[in-house]
């Protein structure tokens, strides 16, 4: 060591270092391997800051002695080692001080078996800056820890790990993607040119109604000759068209059997032609389309019986062929009949292959089917390139070459496509690589002509990679199914390389000699599977079992050795003698067949970017591959690290390997490197070969703890995050896994519960990620596929096969292994239970509840639905609905379960849902505990007994109406003038809040307009073109046409503002101190009057005017307000509900919380909210029962939101809320949300605070409604809480339906009378004018009560159970609101 050295020897059983001085060192910048201890950092490479590093190496002294050397370089000050060794149990810390230089060094040695790691930050004294590793001590390990078993290594070589850079996660990060309607937005508004050729199919098709049978595009250089086969009213015809400048003549014949020419008879020929021996010669006749020039002859067919047409063209004195074939149009080719059918590609792979299967017993289960040939089968595809490719599959058959040239020509029209154009290529590409197409077909080729078309091929997928970041994860997925290619010698290798093998160990005939003869004209990805078996079977000692197996696992049967151009009929008939020759020779050729056809071989990528020169004699002699410029430094050693440590059985340190070389490669990813393909290649290999190494360790993962599955998970999802486009959500959960690790490590209570929510969102991210491929590939799958002739079953499980490939799959199974481990420790059994309710009914398994939330069943009926998103409404005549699917156990579906009085339930255990599955169409009767669902098959007469769907305790739903609404002559009104005839009790129950709750709490400002005011706009005479619009479709609606719905919605966006309406509205939101949008320019209003329509526009969803035909309520008799309200631009947002809806627990407050406004917690937004229950006996110790997992938060700035306040939400008996729109004035802005730097997550003390401040407002709050459970929506801001709205919770109070009298009445009753008298428990008792009660009340108290037409009140009944309230209970379903006097205490 340069300088002076100095050691720190910790005192035995101590860990007291003395105090040390620092030395200068020289820069130790290599990529450093050292002996593997443990999985966390046994040492590494950190980085301090933008300038400097410190490197830790660990490495075994003499006997027990441990030494410890750090490094850090260009540091220039003096810093401090706060440090201390730890072993189980115990910790001790020590500070040792030392002098830096620019680089400086510490030694420490440890001579204590009992300690296990050493723990430390350090500092820069000069500057008073600390460095830490990720927020955390840096933590390096001695030794293995008690009970800890380090498997076995293979070779010494092998025992190594490599030191991760010390990187914020976020460095990996990629916003480049797409949404799908980005993608389609983009392939609408850059469609492809339409070719003069394009012009002529249409003019056949829409002036003359011609049928297109089979039509095939052939290339004359830079120009085309379309052929294509029609057939109109009967007849059949056939025409040529071209964009050829010179005049042509077409040399035609027919054919009735392939290779056939035979003469047409002379009734068919066009004027003008020459009939010959055995063809035609027919001029063709010049044309115009849209001032474009070209060709065409048309030939009518007298037969059905030709087979097709053979023909070449003479341009002067000069033939023109296909290549060196004739052109042939093949008239069995045809566009499929209507009879046949085929999935819709909007079902799911897994559903449309159950379907299939399932459809050979029973046709009618393929639903929806889908006619080929019709124009449907195109949509959300580039149809006009996926017909471009059929077209030319004939020519992309005749070798590989063709096809990859064929693909570079079409890249530009893939490009002009958008995603949906490389999505076209991906799966054609696909096709070729799964054998689905012929690879060669009559035709010689040098394997140097494939790799240069190879090469030309993925040049061009290059540059859009540079062009287009949104596009790289697909490119990607394109290049690897193609294969690397490569100009010169690289293909020419292929085919003089075995020429060498045979001589040199004497094996001239046989199979080698067949394989050559294949080899030398037609070279293939079949051949790296050949060059396999061959060596498999040498190192079996010439087992020739061995060598077929080989072949059939990879997809290799006798068959199509048999098929191949040069076809392979013999075994592998080798020598003893020969083997060991032939296995080091194949070995070195296997590099070079990879070279050419593997996208994803590790070793080959590795060479051809670190360069290399060859050393085996006779085998790429002279050849010199330059490595590419550029590369980090330390990076070969780096990949060198990889390739030594490729076969060992303990994965974790190839893989922390194989995930430093892709980070550290990322970089030159993102820019315009030289040679940028062969690091793509690269990049690809390294991906390819970590999913192969985390599937090869899974049977060692059968016992490991929770702790080293976990960390599998991360790395496997750091693995996907390097490999996707848009992967924000992925580093967050990776950052997540991370977090869960180390409270796992520190023994946190909460570290299951934790790991469960980011389990759920990596899940989701998954599903998300799934569902995108799926929109994006399958249409194009379904497509090409029926144009190619595909097989049905290769199509329908297309994207499940393109998932699969990759590392998604391999995390869905760590997942499935760590969840029940995560459900056992944090206690959350298999179930959670939304709405506990005992049932019985017929099994009936779905996709979707979306698909039959509108359907009536006939009897009781539980449904197993794959997904639940949370919106949906419970289907008629559904006793239960149980999902994997999570939705918030406040949303509307669960709200919906409960007060239908469903059995509703999420089930975390796939084998549980799968046995349900099983039971389907059989009677089971279900019994639901706390997280737990019991259930058993039952006899059809015991359901018969037991069951009744309609009725509630034997009696039938109460019937249901709406008063209509009368407009009263305000067009805005303020809070004091709120009334049940003004507004819904939305808005009333704010301004019955407002001066009521705790100082702590506010209430926002609100104005409304009122009931009315949309009905007296529509029939302004501004706005009558929309009305009559909106009657013509109004009318179309009550005949059912569902379709009008939408039409409506549309309609009523183009209605105009009357001015006394925006100067009414003007004035109230200023009086009340409301910014008004105008004063910021007539945009902001128009914004604003365009949300209001929005809302308006509402009352003709599809859910809702749904929901309320299915209760038989009038539709044009509901009425909407719209509540005006400033948003409160929230950290936080909450809805409670006062009596826990799950158990029915009146004692406790549950309560559910997302991270920005409320709309992702009401509005069905994927994942789950923070969840906790408060006792209201202990408001301040809040139980978390789940952190969150929702993916996405929405944020808004200083904005105005408009809220739905219908008449329909006053109803018992029918959940209104929910199914009208509220609609902000500003856009929100989408967030993926870090939950590890969220202080409700993280801090403990941070989120008791928060949740007890929920929980308490929830309280006063349901107090002020004389104890009547509430459903409370509010936003936290800076730590102050802020109550939106709040109803009575529905199935709170458990009311009987004969409880209830009809509130609107009863209003009326007390407007039109100063005494009323209300029977309490069987006693008349007499309400004065002053609110006093006098009388009788041996049942009841009297008490000051508020007559304000604003309060529905109970009967009888209800009042008594509220004990000496009897007027407390002034609920129901609108909610207890008054205008400005007390409520009832």
């Amino acid at each position: 060591m340069a300088g002076v050295s100095y050691y720190a020897a910790a005192a035995a059983g101590t860990g007291r270092p003395s105090v040390v001085q620092f030395g200068a060192a020289p820069n130790r910048s290599r990529w450093v391997s050292r002996t593997r201890l443990r999985r966390r950092n046994a040492g590494g490479r950190f980085g301090l800051d933008s300038n400097s590093e410190l490197q830790v190496d660990v490495k075994p002294s003499s006997g027990s002695m441990v030494e410890i050397e750090l490094v850090a370089t260009n540091t220039g000050s003096n810093l401090a080692l706060h440090w201390g060794a730890l072993q189980p149990g115990r910790r001790k810390h020590s500070i040792l001080s030392f002098q830096s230089g620019s680089n400086s060094t510490l030694k420490i040695e440890i001579d204590n078996q009992g300690l296990e790691s050493i723990e430390f930050v350090i500092v820069d004294e000069a500057q008073n800056k600390w460095f830490k590793n990720n927020g955390q001590n840096f933590q390096v390990h001695m030794r293995p820890p008690a009970g800890h078993h380090h498997q076995g290594q293979q070779h010494s070589a092998t025992a190594g790990s490599i030191g991760r850079k010390n990187r914020d996660v976020m460095q990996l990060l990629s916003k480049n993607a797409s949404t799908n309607d980005q993608v389609n937005k983009a392939a609408e508004a850059t469609p492809s040119k339409c070719t003069v050729l394009d012009l002529f199919i249409k003019s056949l098709q829409e002036k003359h109604g011609s049928q297109v049978l089979c039509k095939k595009v052939f290339k004359l250089g830079e120009k085309e000759i379309l052929a294509l086969m029609s057939q109109v009213q009967g007849s059949t015809k056939v025409h040529l068209a071209t964009d050829h400048v010179e005049p042509l003549i077409l040399h035609w014949a027919l054919a009735q059997k392939p290779g056939e020419w035979k003469a047409p008879p002379p009734g068919i020929v066009p004027a003008g032609s020459t009939l010959l021996e055995i063809a035609c010669e027919s001029p063709f006749s010049d044309a115009e389309l849209n001032g474009l020039h070209y060709q065409v002859l048309e030939i009518e067919l007298d037969d059905d019986s030709y087979k097709g047409m053979p023909f070449v063209l003479r341009s002067n004195q000069t033939w023109i062929k296909n290549s060196t074939s004739d052109f042939y149009l093949d008239f069995s080719r045809r566009t499929a009949k209507s009879s046949e059918v085929t999935l819709p590609f909007s079902f799911s792979p897994i559903l449309a292959k159950n379907l299939l299967q399932k459809s050979s017993q029973n046709p009618m289960l393929i639903f929806f089917p889908c006619i080929k040939g019709t124009s449907d089968d195109s949509k959300g595809t580039a149809k006009a390139l996926l017909e471009r490719i059929a077209d030319l599959e004939e020519d992309a058959q005749r070798s590989l070459m063709h096809r990859f040239n064929i693909a570079a020509d079409l890249v530009d029209q893939a490009k002009d496509a958008g995603q949906l154009g490389l999505a076209g290529l991906l799966v054609w590409m696909k096709f070729m690589a799964t054998r689905q197409l012929i690879w060669n077909k009559n035709y010689n080729v040098k394997p140097r002509e494939i790799s240069q078309a190879q090469d030309r091929f993925t040049d061009n997928l290059q540059s859009l990679y540079k062009m287009y970041p949104q596009h790289r994860e697909m490119l990607r997925m394109i290049m690897y199914t193609v294969g690397r290619g490569g100009q010169g010698d690289v293909g020419q290798r292929i085919r003089d390389e075995i020429l060498v093998i045979q001589r040199n160990n004497n094996c001239m005939g046989g199979m080698m000699e067949e394989w050559h003869q294949k080899l030398h004209n037609n070279t293939s990805p079949d051949d790296v599977v050949i060059c396999q078996a061959l060596m498999d079977y040498m190192n079996s000692d010439l087992d020739i079992k061995v060598y077929w197996d080989t072949l059939n696992k990879n997809g290799i049967t006798k068959e199509r050795l048999l098929s191949y151009d040069h076809p392979i009929h013999s075994e592998p008939n080798l020598k003893s003698e020969q083997k060991e020759g032939l296995l080091h020779d194949l070995t070195n050729y296997m590099r070079s067949l990879k070279a050419v056809h593997s996208g994803a071989d590790l070793e080959s990528a590795i060479g051809t970017c670190t360069g290399y020169t060859s050393e085996s004699q006779g085998f790429m002699v002279g050849v010199e591959v330059n490595p590419v410029k550029g590369l980090p430094s330390g990076f070969p050693e780096l990949l060198k690290f990889v390739l030594d440590h490729i076969e060992d059985k303990s994965v974790e340190s190839l893989v922390e390997g194989l995930l430093e070389a892709r980070a550290a490669l990322r970089p030159l990813l993102l820019s315009s490197t030289e040679r940028l393909k062969d690091l793509i290649f690269l990049d690809i290999a390294l991906d390819s070969t970590v999913r192969t190494a985390i599937e090869r360790s899974f049977e060692n993962l059968n016992n490991a703890s929770s702790e080293k599955i976990m960390y599998f998970i991360s790395l496997v999802v750091e693995n996907l995050a390097l490999s996707t486009d848009d992967n924000e959500n992925l580093l967050c959960c990776l950052k997540g896994w991370n977090h869960a690790l180390e409270m796992s490590k520190h023994s946190d209570d909460q570290w299951a519960l934790y790991a469960k929510a980011f389990l759920d969102r990596t899940r989701l991210a998954l599903a998300t990620k799934g569902e995108e491929y799926h929109d994006i590939l399958q249409p194009s799958a379904e497509y090409l596929g029926s144009l190619l002739g595909i097989e049905q079953w290769t199509v329908n499980i297309f994207t499940e096969e393109i998932i699969r490939s990759g590392s998604a799959a391999s995390l869905s199974l760590l997942l499935n292994r760590l969840d029940p481990v995560l459900r056992n420790v944090a206690n959350l059994g298999s179930w959670q239970i939304i709405s506990p309710v005992d049932v019985a009914g017929y099994v009936v398994v779905v996709d979707q509840l979306l698909t039959v939330q509108h359907k009536s069943y006939d009897k009781p009926t539980i449904l197993v639905v794959e997904g639940v998103k949370g919106e949906e409404e419970i289907p008629d005549g559904v006793v239960a609905v149980l999902t994997p699917d999570m939705p918030d156990v406040l949303s509307h579906v669960s709200v919906r379960a409960r007060n239908s009085k469903v059995l509703f339930a999420t089930c975390f255990d796939p084998k549980i849902l799968s046995e349900l599955e099983q039971n389907e169409g059989k009677v089971l009767s279900l019994k639901p505990a706390s997280v737990d669902i019991s259930y058993r098959e039952i006899p059809e007469s015991e359901l018969l007994v037991s069951s009744s769907i309609d009725t509630v305790d034997g009696q039938k739903a109460p019937s249901l109406s709406l008063a209509k609404k009368q407009f009263l002559g305000k067009y805005a009104i303020s809070a004091e003038e709120f009334s049940d005839e003004m507004v819904g009790a939305k808005s009333r129950n704010i301004a019955y809040l407002n001066g009521k709750v705790p100082s702590w709490v506010s209430v926002p400002t609100s104005v409304a307009l009122p009931f009315g005011t949309f009905e007296t706009v529509l029939s302004d005479k501004i706005n009558k073109e929309v009305s009559q619009k909106v009657k013509i479709l109004t009318e179309k609606l009550d005949q059912g046409e569902l379709g009008a719905l939408s039409e409506i919605r549309n309609v009523l966006l183009n209605l105009t503002a009357p001015t006394y309406l925006v100067s009414e509205l003007k004035e109230k939101m200023q009086s009340s101190g409301m910014p008004w949008p105008g004063d910021e320019g007539e945009q902001r209003w128009e914004q604003a009057w365009t949300a209001i329509k929005k809302v308006l526009a509402s009352k003709w969803n599809e859910r809702a005017y749904l929901s309320t035909r299915k209760v038989k309520l009038d539709h044009s008799n509901l009425s909407m307000a719209v509540l005006v309200q400033q948003i409160v631009s929230a950290d936080y947002a909450f809805v409670i509900h006062t009596t826990n809806p799950s158990s029915g627990e009146r004692s406790e407050i549950y309560a559910e919380v997302v991270k920005g406004l409320g709309e992702t917690l009401v509005g069905a937004y994927p994942g789950r909210a923070m969840s906790f229950v408060c006792s209201k006996n202990n408001l301040e110790s809040p139980k978390v029962l789940g952190y969150p997992s929702k993916p996405i938060g929405l944020f808004i700035q200083k904005s105005i939101i408009f809220r739905s306040d219908s008449n329909g939400e006053d109803l018992e008996g029918y959940a209104g809320a929910g199914l009208y729109d509220s609609v902000p004035m500003d856009k929100e802005e989408q967030v993926v949300l870090d939950y590890t730097t969220d202080p409700l997550v993280t801090d403990c003390s941070f989120r008791t605070s928060t949740l007890s401040s929920i929980a308490r407002a929830g309280y006063d709050i349901e107090q002020l409604y004389g104890g009547s459970p509430q459903d409370i929506e509010g936003v936290v801001k800076d730590g102050k809480i802020y109550i939106v709205q709040t109803r009575p919770q529905i199935g709170g109070e458990e009311l009987e339906v004969d409880e209830l009298l009809d509130l609107q009445q009863l209003r009326r009753h007390i407007l039109d009378h100063l005494r009323v008298y209300l029977v309490v428990v069987g006693v008349v008792v007499e309400v004065r004018r002053d609110g006093c009660v006098v009388g009788d009340t041996t049942h009841a108290a009297a008490a000051p009560l508020d007559c304000s037409p604003n309060i529905p009140i109970l009967s009888s009944p209800a009042a008594a159970r509220l004990g000496s309230h009897p007027a407390a209970a002034l609920g129901g379903e609108a909610g207890c609101e008054s205008s400005s006097r007390d409520a009832v205490h």
